[in-house]
């Protein structure tokens, strides 16, 4: 496949601009989970960066929704290694800078563009721990150069850290005080960092801005 080609079919790469490398972004509306913690005053959603400024403008909403139109092409996963395979040079890839897991289905096609990838390390933040343990249960593998991420839910406590290493997953949170993450003295940029995709690093704690 083209690489225009693959850029159509996928609805395009997201560049998000903190960002070392391309991501890929759906609607912050369609979080299953994230859009009802998004009305609870202390979580990780609410105040949603995804769901202001920017990202509110007609034609990024419009590619948001292209995108999340996508997943139900057939030729998705094919396109996306195309995409990928032809745009991305710095090795790495954020799934998701905007939006989560609709399905266990889902999670399946973001493993099997890994496994196509070798030579990129992905990271997936999510709350949709129900897909991940459906994907898993269901016989499904998390590919090394894949790390998924179970995010806390509110603002100073801990993720469930006993459930995520059952599943072989990692973590993040959001610290009020100190954080592991960098970004906030960085200008919120990863510059030279690479911990969230590192799996080896079980815990990332994120500044609360």
């Amino acid at each position: 496949m083209k690489a225009n080609e693959a850029w159509e079919a996928v609805g395009g790469l997201s560049s998000p601009s903190k960002m070392p490398c391309y991501g890929y972004s759906i609607p912050a509306r369609r979080c299953i989970t994230g859009s009802k913690l998004a009305k609870v005053p202390g979580s990780v959603c609410a105040g949603c960066y995804a769901l202001k400024g920017r990202y509110l403008f007609g034609n990024v909403q419009s590619a948001l929704e292209r995108r999340f139109a996508s997943l139900s092409n057939p030729l998705w996963v094919e396109a996306m290694v195309a995409a990928i395979s032809h745009y991305e040079k710095s090795g790495f890839f954020r799934w998701h800078d905007s939006g989560d897991l609709q399905s266990a289905e889902h999670l399946g096609k973001l493993c099997q563009v890994a496994e196509r990838l070798p030579q990129i390390r992905f990271w997936l933040p999510t709350r949709e721990i129900a897909f991940v343990r459906e994907y898993l249960e269901s016989g499904g593998k998390i590919p090394e150069n894949l790390t998924v991420r179970l995010s806390a839910f509110m603002v100073g406590e801990k993720a469930q850290e006993s459930v995520a290493r059952r599943l072989g997953i990692t973590v993040s949170e959001v610290a009020t005080a100190e954080a592991s993450c960098p970004s906030s003295k960085q200008g919120g940029k990863c510059l030279d960092c690479r911990a969230c995709w590192n799996r080896e690093q079980f815990v990332v704690s994120y500044l609360k801005h």
